[in-house]
């Protein structure tokens, strides 16, 4: 299916959905800064183009974006309190990182990364190594299917494709 051009607007749609769920027209409209008809007829456009696929406003990011999802797992060279917790404020500050858990075992954490291109993915982790947060080692596995998902910042997600 062809993608839509999507502007500001249809992005403010999309990320209103993603974080409140099925709103009213005019509570949808309001939070878009839109009145209610062009709200309306943007939202069907974007329903019937794909986008939503449900009404726990879990978006179509393949319609919205070419994205690549990466599962990544990390192990710290140390393993102190304040390590951790510089890792875990580096990512947390990062809106690439959608998911991130703590281990007991083998490795210390696995994340879950959705970046806009493998290039983007490559910058992130040249960023980890240059803050020096003590890893020891990662491994990056690229996903093949998807058994959930979390929310991604979707403007982001969608201006990084119009590079």
């Amino acid at each position: 299916m062809k993608r839509l051009a999507l502007d500001a607007a249809d992005i403010r749609i999309l990320g209103a959905l993603q974080k409140h769920g099925q709103l009213s027209k005019a509570r949808l409209a309001e939070i878009c800064s839109l009145s209610a008809t062009p709200c309306l007829a943007r939202l069907s456009r974007l329903k019937a183009a794909g986008y939503i696929r449900g009404y726990h406003a879990d978006i179509a990011l393949g319609q919205l974006a070419d994205f690549a999802k990466v599962i990544v797992t990390v192990s710290l060279s140390r393993h102190r309190k304040a390590d951790f917790d510089r890792f875990e404020a580096f990512i947390t500050s990062r809106d690439e990182i959608i998911d991130c858990i703590a281990t007991g075992g083998g490795v210390d954490y696995i994340m879950e990364v959705i970046s806009p291109s493998l290039a983007a993915f490559q910058s992130l982790m040249e960023e980890f190594l240059a803050e020096d947060l003590g890893i020891d080692r990662y491994m990056t596995y690229f996903a093949t299917r998807q058994v959930k998902s979390g929310m991604p910042n979707i403007a982001k997600l969608a201006a990084g494709n119009s590079k």
